[in-house]
């Protein structure tokens, strides 16, 4: 009997060590594949903040847990099966919707470079409602809309970076990420929306350095946003010229692929200090021109190329 017992619980501390094993694999898997979402993530935090212009301070944070909860819900209950069945079915379809995907995201860098520069970007209107409730609800959906091609880029990404492995595998890895993102785009976006009343708050205070500080939120809540855009817009050249340049040489087109490393890695082992970090930073310029070239040949096609036929551009 005792020896029947140390058997047991030998086989429970092999179970728990193959259990940890897999919670290391899936925070490993979902760790790279959040890096390389890096590009949608910035963009969605950015872009977020805007769906509660125009709404009274007490309804922020609701109408962002609503727009958080549909995030979720586009990921779990529709993304993800659809990204277990594409990984089982069609496995050859993901470097080439990484492609596609990897070509929206140059196009939305491009195209905002293109309004900053020209003046043609369309400010955000608020849309005319009587109805408190009937306006939340339109931003609401809007937002959760727009959510689900960010979500849809966001699990694609994903699963391209999870190594072979059983569906159940992928499906925690993809949900892991898809809630971790989520909770973490979210959570920073509350926190967006809310700095100007904390900073407003801290302002009123009877101490001077607490006051300094409050009156610091208030005008950095637009550099903020504006840094964050900047950011988001130079993450989507990187990350959308990254999935072309790789997906170039999936194809067999190595050419640009093969230059970019070989010249990144020639810098990098020039540099007399940080030269890993050079190499990387090289790499990373690199993908960036390449996508701001796909970017702007799909900006000319869409804006510049209608206007000399004289039809108007596209608005987005």
């Amino acid at each position: 009997m005792p020896g029947g017992l140390v058997a047991l619980l030998d086989d429970i501390a092999m179970i728990a060590k193959l259990a940890a094993a897999s919670l290391d694999d899936v925070a490993g898997a979902a760790g790279r594949a959040g890096v390389k979402a890096a590009g949608v993530v910035i963009d969605d935090t950015a872009v977020t903040p805007r769906y509660v212009v125009g709404l009274t301070p007490d309804r922020e944070l609701p109408i962002i847990a609503k727009i958080a909860i549909g995030s979720l819900r586009n990921k779990l209950l529709f993304l993800l099966p659809a990204a277990l069945l594409l990984s089982s079915f069609a496995p050859w379809a993901i470097t080439p919707l990484l492609m596609i995907g990897g070509a929206y995201l140059c196009f939305e860098a491009s195209e905002k470079i293109f309004e900053a520069v020209t003046g043609t970007g369309h400010a955000d209107e608020l849309i005319e409602c009587n109805d408190p409730g009937e306006l939340e609800a339109r931003q609401v959906g809007g937002a959760i809309r727009t959510d689900f091609i960010l979500s849809a880029e966001i699990m694609v990404i994903a699963l391209s970076d999870i190594p072979d492995s059983s569906v159940l595998m992928q499906g925690v890895v993809l949900a892991a990420v898809g809630i971790a993102i989520t909770v973490g785009v979210y959570g920073v976006v509350g926190l967006i929306v809310k700095m100007d009343d904390i900073g407003l708050h801290l302002a009123q205070r009877r101490n001077a350095g607490v006051r300094a500080f409050g009156r610091g939120l208030v005008k950095a809540m637009p550099l903020l946003l504006e840094g964050l855009s900047t950011l988001g817009v130079a993450a989507m050249a990187w990350v959308g010229g990254g999935f072309i340049v790789h997906g170039l040489g999936e194809f067999g087109l190595g050419a640009i692929p093969h230059g970019l490393h070989d010249v990144a890695q020639a810098v990098g082992h020039a540099s007399p200090v940080g030269s890993g970090l050079i190499e990387w930073l090289v790499g990373a310029a690199g993908s960036a021109v390449v996508g701001m070239i796909v970017g702007g040949a799909i900006v000319a096609v869409m804006h510049l190329i209608p206007r000399k036929s004289g039809h108007p551009a596209p608005t987005g």
